[in-house]
């Protein structure tokens, strides 16, 4: 047909081609093509365009939401690119099976791919009335279009699918066929109403029955099911959200239709045409990903996790396709009550117009389960609102990165000392203010030191055990115990639980002032390194997906439960002794304790209060918060930050991160049973006091050697001392205690200056 004939002519023109395409017998018999344009195509060009074409149909699986779940089962978020949910067609009403087929294809059942008559008498018929009454392709031609434009993934193959060409008709014509001849009538009725888009972005007849009406596909009624037969031709323009009127008058048609064909009565159609089209209250919204759910970002950090899995594809791109189009069932580990718990400490303390933010992980110790993940400003892109996730790594999409942690990183000390055979009541001691110019500390690859370092206390001073330096949080003693015991087994024993710097995911840097917090840390790495001494140094990944199933419940290969002893026992036993002192009174988180439960837990906070902690545990549950300064550059906490809509006047981690963590574990503690924390032994406690080889009067290299013999770790005095022993021998050891010292750990032997003038 050429450009510029009228619409009467082209009318003619169409009839004409296709009575001379069944009578020529060019096509298979009863085919025709619905497109204007094709008058001036010779039937050889159309038979050869025929021949040439592919005979099968390669039918795209339908795209069909995935569902995302809490560990209850309850749904967190749906994602999809469709929103789609399959249903068989016996499940589907009878009479939205006649309504479609009324208004679409009312010869369907009695024809082949296509149908000339129909296609004739459509055309005349939208001729006539000005618009699009009727359809002039069958229902399976449509379907096949649908499938086309399916799985078309590129722009260049959308355009291929939908362009206006005899090429793409004869296309769809040769596949519909193929169709025909390998499905019956019922499976391509099926496939069709799953795969048509019903508006407002609804695929599939089962959605669109709960979308506007709050029903199943089952249960449909007359004018429900005209309303959304008469959406397909048009499914923006008809939508009953956008315009009511025409949404009507289309399903009026459908229903004039269908009494045309007599397959409903006059009584019935004259009570669906004075139906209200939709009731706009109990139109169901149509959530589509993390940004609709009830816990955007913990479904967010969810799909970051999903998108590394390669079982879900090759490339993340294919992942996240698969992710919105395959109909999964992903199962994760949050707990609504424990999400419950914390949101409810997140409301209490703060609120989303605070200058300062606020975080809080709560995670199962002995299976790295993450139950809950909150923060205080809410998810979005308004006034403050925030897409940033403050509870974890930077790495994943919308990861903060983490905050300096300050003196919960004690506890790392703690566990390095321990396991070095430092006993529990080893004393040190500790000066409100130390000079540690002139100390080296070893590292993982030699020796450090910082000659202008004079760091001091805001606690209690003096000579300390290590419980009662923990309980105070005393940094000059914990800094004279990490010179002792060594900046490389700290590292290490933070690195088997979990910590790295969460900015540049490179390990915790080995610096002087390791123990009173270094690098960027996330809650989520905090509560689930303190989880591990809970569960007696059994460390887990974190895991946030438990599982994932395909649409057909299949399982797909995920993460799972992954654990390892990263501490003895004894060692988690005994950090637990010493952590749970600063829950008993007089120790800094003493006013956090509630109930019967056997707590431990540490605060920190960081230079200049840009960031305070506290992180904190039971057998049952381990949570971190952190309250922050979340803009660069990042300031004190004392100055112009407000929290829960008061000004933070003297921020530390007891009094300001601490009432966080204490709602949201009394909280998420409720109803759990009651456990308690194993005793460290004795040795822990007190040392092994046996052992210490007499080395008095050898010299260092003899000294060194049998002390190492005997399983201790050896340092040399850095100055002499007077004794009754030759210049240049060992005067004596250090045993740390009066006591003795304990096998394993870490003794001084002093060289002697000389005998002591008479």
């Amino acid at each position: 047909m050429r450009s510029g004939e009228s619409a009467p002519n082209k009318a003619r023109a169409l009839i004409t081609f296709v009575g001379v395409s069944v009578l020529s017998g060019a096509l298979a018999a009863g085919l025709a093509i619905p497109l204007a344009g094709f008058a001036g195509v010779s039937s050889e060009q159309v038979v050869k365009t025929v021949q040439n074409l592919p005979r099968e149909l390669e039918v795209e699986p339908v795209a069909v939401r995935s569902r995302m779940l809490a560990a209850d089962g309850s749904v967190i978020a749906t994602l999809f690119e469709q929103n789609r949910v399959p249903v068989r067609l016996d499940q589907v009403a009878p009479i939205m099976k006649t309504a479609i087929i009324a208004i679409e294809d009312s010869r369907f059942y009695e024809h082949g791919a296509l149908d000339p008559k129909g296609t004739v008498r459509a055309m005349i018929r939208n001729h006539g009335s000005g618009e699009v009454q009727q359809g002039g392709s069958s229902i399976t031609q449509q379907y096949v279009k649908l499938s086309l434009i399916e799985k078309a993934r590129t722009a260049a193959e959308r355009a291929k699918a939908t362009e206006v060409s005899y090429e793409r008709k004869l296309t769809e014509l040769r596949y519909a066929i193929s169709l025909e001849s390998t499905l019956t009538k019922n499976e391509i009725l099926e496939r069709y109403l799953n795969l048509v888009n019903f508006g407002d972005g609804t695929y599939g007849v089962q959605v669109a029955a709960q979308h506007y009406f709050r029903t199943t596909a089952d249960k449909l009624t007359l004018p429900q099911a005209a309303l959304l037969a008469g959406l397909v031709k048009n499914p923006t323009g008809y939508d009953p959200t956008n315009n009511l009127k025409r949404a009507k008058n289309r399903r009026d048609v459908v229903i004039r239709r269908m009494l045309e064909l007599q397959v409903i009565s006059m009584h019935q159609a004259n009570l669906a045409l004075k139906a209200p089209v939709i009731d706009r209250a109990k139109v169901r919204p149509v959530p589509n990903g993390c940004a609709s759910s009830r816990y955007p970002f913990y479904c967010d950090y969810a799909v970051a996790k999903l998108l590394t899995n390669t079982s879900l594809g090759k490339t993340v791109k294919d992942r996240e396709h698969y992710l919105k189009t395959g109909g999964l069932t992903i199962r994760t580990s949050l707990d609504p009550r424990t999400q419950a718990a914390a949101q409810a400490s997140i409301n209490a303390h703060t609120k989303p117009t605070d200058t300062a933010v606020a975080a809080i992980t709560i995670v199962e110790p002995g299976s790295g389960l993450v139950k809950a993940m909150v923060q205080s400003k809410p998810y979005g892109n308004g006034r403050n609102h925030t897409n940033y996730n403050y509870n974890v790594e930077k790495s994943y999409a919308g990861g903060y990165g983490g905050f300096q942690n300050g003196s919960t990183m004690k506890a790392f000390t703690i566990a390095a000392a321990i396991q070095a055979g430092v006993p529990l009541d080893y004393r040190i001691n500790s000066p409100q203010q130390i000079d540690l110019g002139d100390k080296k500390f070893r590292t993982c690859t030699g020796f450090t030191r910082d000659p202008n370092y004079h760091p001091q206390n805001s606690t209690k001073s003096g000579n300390l055990t290590m419980v009662e330096a923990a309980r105070y949080s005393t940094n000059t003693y914990f800094l004279q115990l990490s010179q002792r015991v060594g900046l490389c087994p700290i590292a290490k024993v933070a690195s088997r639980l979990g910590m790295y710097n969460a900015q540049t995911l490179q390990p915790l840097d080995q610096v002087i002032s390791m123990t009173l917090g270094v690098g960027y840390v996330t809650p989520l790495q905090m509560s689930n390194a303190y989880a591990t001494f809970a569960a007696r140094g059994k460390y887990c990944r974190p895991l946030v997906v438990t599982s994932v199933r395909d649409k057909a419940n299949r399982p797909i290969r995920s993460p799972k439960i992954e654990c390892n002893q990263a501490l003895d026992a004894g060692v988690a036993d005994g950090v637990n002794k010493v952590l749970g002192a600063v829950m008993e009174p007089g120790g800094t988180g003493g006013k956090l304790k509630f109930g019967n439960w056997d707590l431990a837990g540490k605060t920190g906070t960081i230079q200049e209060n840009k960031a305070v902690w506290f992180a904190g545990y039971a057998p049952n549950l381990a949570a971190a918060a952190v309250v922050a300064d979340a803009n660069l550059p990042y300031t004190n906490l004392m100055y112009g930050h407000t929290l829960d809509g008061r000004d933070i006047r003297d921020p530390t981690g007891s009094g300001t991160a601490g009432p966080l963590w204490q709602t949201a574990m009394s909280g998420a503690m409720k109803g759990l049973p009651l456990r308690h924390f194993v005793e460290p032994s004795k040795k822990i406690i007190n040392g092994d006091r046996t052992g210490l080889p007499d080395v008095a009067g050898l010299d260092r290299t003899e000294a060194t050697k049998l002390l190492r013999k005997a399983g201790f770790e050896v340092t040399i005095a850095n100055k002499l001392v007077s004794s009754p022993v030759a210049t240049g021998k060992v005067a004596y050891t250090d045993p740390r205690t009066d006591a003795g010292a304990t096998k394993g750990s870490l003794v001084t032997i002093y060289l002697s200056k000389g005998p002591s003038s008479p």
